[in-house]
């Protein structure tokens, strides 16, 4: 049986297709009606180009912000893409973009009802100008980025209107092509983000990205056991995503970025076969890199479901909530898909004691964080124990909510402990007893669910944020609420919800 996900795909790329024609002559109007605009009146204004996104493109993009979850039609889907037109204004100099951005903002000088702006010679054509600009990119450099809507032939298309001088779009061209398009897989983040900063800022200084390699090359020779370690799971992590990552481009025709997930497999591989010493690194390495050498030889299908031989056994509640999340995403989402399909062609055997086993893998990556000790000055062993498994259920609850394969990757379980470390600190220093945890537990924890789900940029319901104020104000003197939070509360309802890091920031405590 093969995935719907694909299914899904192939009718959003065909409904593409049927209506590209329209596409490209609004696309053709769209750079008209631009050009006519800016020609006589833009200082800095070279030349503008447009483009229609390809059904190529589309089923990359589907597939990497998980649209066919978002989305419960391909017509849905087709309607609310933002790009779904290019257009791009090119100019001579960075200085020229913001020149730019300030003519169009006089230009588009009217609100139409939809809140974007529009000129009285053509309310069809509308940019949301209420947006901050320049945006900044996930790489942190500055893009000029604008969402617009054109009203064409009774259907309302959208489009992106990026404004960008011939430095950037050089610098776009690389790491589109080079970068985002290959993936290109680098062994330490920070060495690749050092060499593409290097690049942005001045492409002809050569004597500092020398210097970046050869400290890299220091790092490499070092002979240092937990540096050299590092490294064998850097290289081996590497290997798996460019076996993989062929294997992806050939099966279902383009490549995306999974190299966190690589990274963490490589990392379970390793605990799992208790590879303590470095003769037992080399031992794994070995054995990984025999089982990779035949998986490169043989075909992998990446457009079928995943079964287990028998049903999954998950022992404590963390466990059961992780694991049964996963287990629903698993034949649905493409990341869960393609995270286990790799894990379980390295690891033969037993599907199902190889998922059991990566969830307790899992699970002592936030079980086995230190600063649980800290407990033990406060609570007795069962008291402690509680506690722990309390945290560890809040952390199971916030994985639910969020159902991404981001919060497994190594940087945000790094976070995670980093806010479990100061929640713990909190406890210790603000409760004095195990019944005055008790009596408070369920407010503390609400508040670390809530600040694990920041790290993905939620929202919570105004509704809860105001019971949870009301129930701190009557039964949490230890957690403090700023005068001017208390002013704010009665505002807070005309809100439907709030980012989780500024429910946060409402109280004195993480």
């Amino acid at each position: 049986m093969g995935l719907q996900i694909f299914e899904f795909i192939d009718e959003t790329t065909h409904n593409l297709e049927n209506i590209r024609g329209e596409l490209e002559i609004a696309s053709r109007d769209l750079e008209k009606y631009l050009d006519t605009m800016l020609i006589d009146d833009t200082e800095g204004y070279l030349n503008i180009t447009s483009r229609v996104k390809s059904s190529f493109s589309l089923k990359e993009k589907i597939i990497r912000n998980n649209y066919y979850k978002k989305y419960s039609s391909p017509e849905e889907v087709l309607y609310n893409l933002s790009d779904l037109i290019g257009v791009r204004i090119e100019c001579r100099f960075i200085e020229d973009e913001n020149g730019i951005y300030k003519f169009l903002k006089k230009f588009f000088n009217r609100v139409y009802k939809d809140g974007m702006y529009y000129n009285a010679n053509n309310e069809k054509i509308r940019l949301d100008l209420s947006s901050q600009q320049p945006q900044v990119q996930k790489n942190g450099f500055k893009i000029y980025k604008i969402d617009g809507v054109y009203d064409f032939n009774d259907k309302k298309i959208n489009f992106e209107l990026q404004i960008k001088s011939l430095v950037n779009i050089f610098w776009g061209e690389i790491e589109h092509k080079i970068i985002y398009k290959n993936y290109n897989y680098m062994l330490t983040n920070k060495f690749f983000k050092e060499m593409m900063d290097s690049i942005k800022s001045n492409l002809s200084m050569m004597d500092n990205q020398l210097l970046i390699i050869y400290e890299q090359f220091n790092k490499i020779n070092s002979t240092d056991e937990s540096v050299r370690k590092s490294q064998m799971e850097a290289v081996l992590s590497k290997i798996i995503y460019d076996i993989f990552s062929r294997k992806i481009k050939n099966n279902i025709g383009f490549i995306m970025d999974f190299r966190k997930s690589c990274d963490l497999i490589m990392e379970y591989i390793f605990r799992s076969n208790n590879a303590e010493n470095l003769d037992e690194y080399n031992s794994t390495l070995l054995t990984t890199l025999n089982r990779l050498n035949e998986i490169g030889k043989n075909d992998v299908d990446f457009n079928s479901e995943i079964t287990f031989e028998r049903t999954i056994i998950l022992e404590d509640d963390f466990s059961r909530i992780v694991g049964e999340s996963i287990l629903k995403s698993i034949n649905v989402d493409f990341h869960w898909n393609l995270f286990f399909r790799i894990l379980f062609e390295i690891e033969l055997g037993n599907n199902a004691e190889d998922f059991e086993t990566f969830i307790s893998f899992l699970k002592n990556r936030f079980y086995e964080n230190e600063s649980f000790v800290k407990l033990n000055s406060k609570f007795n062993f069962e008291e402690k124990e509680h506690i722990k498994n309390s945290i560890m259920i809040k952390i199971a609850y916030a994985f639910k909510e969020v159902n991404s394969i981001d919060f497994i990757h190594e940087n945000t379980i790094k976070e995670i402990n980093r806010i479990v470390r100061g929640f713990i600190n909190i406890i210790c220093n603000s409760i004095n007893s195990y019944d005055e945890w008790i009596n408070m537990k369920n407010i503390y924890l609400e508040l670390l669910y809530i600040k694990i789900l920041s790290i993905f940029n939620y929202n919570i319901d105004t509704k809860k944020v105001i019971e949870i104020i009301d129930n701190v104000k009557e039964n949490c003197k230890q957690i403090e609420i700023s005068e001017r939070v208390l002013k704010y509360i009665g505002k807070i309802d005309k809100f439907k919800e709030m980012r989780a890091d500024e429910v946060i920031d409402l109280f004195k405590l993480l």
